[in-house]
């Protein structure tokens, strides 16, 4: 197989079955678009908040190839910050929102689907026989709900009201 001198990231042309590639590009995403919603947020506290969030996708990324280094305390921390923004969210969604609102609320979203990814990903690497701590799962759902809880929240801060989506099918 061509291996291009230019190669953008080592682990590029890793086996299909090996997702660890795959986690650290969905991680660094998740950074990266943390990141843009942060310089979409005017809430000083908010953009702190999303600051070491970004940091903290960072040293998640590692995780499957390493080792987990995110800590307990970290993960306290994300698993507060989540609650805050539901309490503070309370009332504005029964079940289902349509994705819409502010443009850092949209972010939100996006970034709330791409953490399910991660823990698709994760249940994916576990069912391949793949080591996938506990904790790593809990901070891939934990990232899913802040997400979600985030954008209710950056909506409401924006005097957007939310669509109720009702389904069809369930």
């Amino acid at each position: 197989m061509y291996r291009s001198p230019y190669e953008a990231y080592p682990f590029l042309c890793d086996d299909d079955a090996d997702l660890r590639c795959d986690f650290e590009l969905l991680t660094d995403e998740m950074a990266s678009a943390t990141g843009l919603l942060r310089a979409q947020v005017a809430d000083e506290a908010l953009r702190e908040e999303l600051l070491w969030l970004c940091e903290l996708l960072y040293h998640f990324n590692p995780t499957l190839r390493t080792r987990l280094t995110v800590t307990n305390a970290e993960r306290a921390r994300l698993a507060a910050a989540e609650e805050r923004l539901r309490a503070q969210a309370a009332g504005r969604c029964a079940r289902f929102v349509l994705t819409q609102g502010c443009a850092a609320a949209c972010t939100a979203h996006l970034l709330r689907v791409r953490a399910k990814c991660l823990v698709r990903l994760l249940y994916r690497c576990l069912q391949r026989g793949g080591h996938v701590p506990d904790a790593a799962l809990d901070i891939a759902n934990l990232l899913s709900g802040y997400y979600f809880a985030l954008a209710l929240t950056l909506n409401a801060m924006a005097g957007v009201e939310e669509i109720p989506y009702v389904s069809r099918n369930y």
